[in-house]
């Protein structure tokens, strides 16, 4: 297949990476300081385990340049959607498809208002990578899996060939029979993740550790399952139980990378999670006591590090 990454970040990089090493027609798209490095060094991998380099990638800042693609692995931050959505025109053909592996659980109508709704579709990833310097992707932990399908949840030969694509590159790919569920299940861990950490500029685990951040944490993704529920999401009973052993089993030192951006100075996500949920819970009238601590905390810093500071 040809895969265009947009862009190559931690999620992009990753996956892209993968990839690549299985002989895929894999362009990657960055810019700045990290577009020199990628062009120059190539792209590192840094894991717990060691390093893993490829030397040479391709590379660009141009779409334009990249040909039609198969498909567009959508990893850009959240603010930059419209705009990377627009950047995506020269690389669809009739067939391709732009798969957003993004945070938050509106992305795929956002690229849809821009390209298309025939050419998007709805993913989600799950792992913890994030740029550490130009060129470098710093991953923590060992999971990193990818979840599919077609914006409306069916499974077309597009996406199974990204499937079999996926599944050959040794990625733990899966095509989920609810999407939009599994989707869901993601946003009530990270908002929960990006919000404490956040906010106490801790690991979570460190957060946790004591039974009044257990219980905080508990508390925030019973919120935003409430919330899910009423926007008609099918929300088992038994997901936030579940995903409190999901937190508990983290990484010592995993943080989101929400988190890694406000100690970094840089703009943040916060919006299009915490503080969507507290927009989402108004609206519906669903009580979000804790979200709206953990964003009024969060919210001075939402456009980067505050010039006082």
């Amino acid at each position: 297949m040809k895969i265009a990454v947009m862009a190559t970040g931690g999620v992009g990089a990753v996956f892209g990476a993968k990839l690549v090493e299985a002989g895929e027609d894999v362009t990657f798209l960055a810019r700045g300081a990290h577009l020199s490095a990628l062009t120059e060094k190539g792209l590192t991998i840094a894991c717990d385990g060691g390093e893993r380099h490829i030397e040479k990638i391709n590379v660009t800042e141009d779409p334009s340049k990249v040909g039609v693609a198969d498909v567009v692995i959508f990893a850009v931050k959240l603010w930059d959607t419209k705009t990377a959505a627009e950047a995506c025109k020269p690389m669809l053909g009739p067939e391709s498809i732009v798969i957003p592996f993004q945070n938050g659980v509106t992305s795929s109508e956002m690229i849809s208002r821009v390209i298309g709704a025939n050419h998007v579709g709805r993913g989600l990833s799950r792992v913890s990578a994030s740029i550490e310097e130009p060129g470098t992707i710093r991953q923590i932990g060992s999971f990193a899996s990818l979840a599919f399908a077609e914006m409306d949840g069916t499974r077309s030969p597009r996406i199974e060939k990204f499937f079999d694509t996926c599944r050959r590159a040794k990625i733990d790919a899966e095509i989920p029979s609810n999407i939009l569920q599994a989707l869901w299940r993601k946003y009530i861990l990270l908002v929960t993740l990006s919000g404490m950490t956040t906010a106490a500029r801790q690991p979570m685990r460190s957060i946790i550790r004591e039974e009044e951040g257990l219980n905080t944490a508990i508390a925030c993704m019973t919120e935003v399952a409430a919330v899910g529920r009423a926007q008609d999401i099918d929300i088992p009973l038994s997901t936030v139980g579940k995903l409190e052993k999901v937190l508990q089993t983290m990484p010592l030192t995993l943080k989101a990378s929400q988190a890694i951006d406000l100690e970094k100075g840089n703009r943040l996500e916060a919006p299009w999670l915490t503080g969507n949920i507290c927009q989402m819970g108004r609206s519906k009238q669903v009580a979000t006591p804790v979200n709206d601590a953990l964003y009024a905390v969060i919210k001075p810093y939402i456009m980067g590090r505050p010039p006082n500071q």
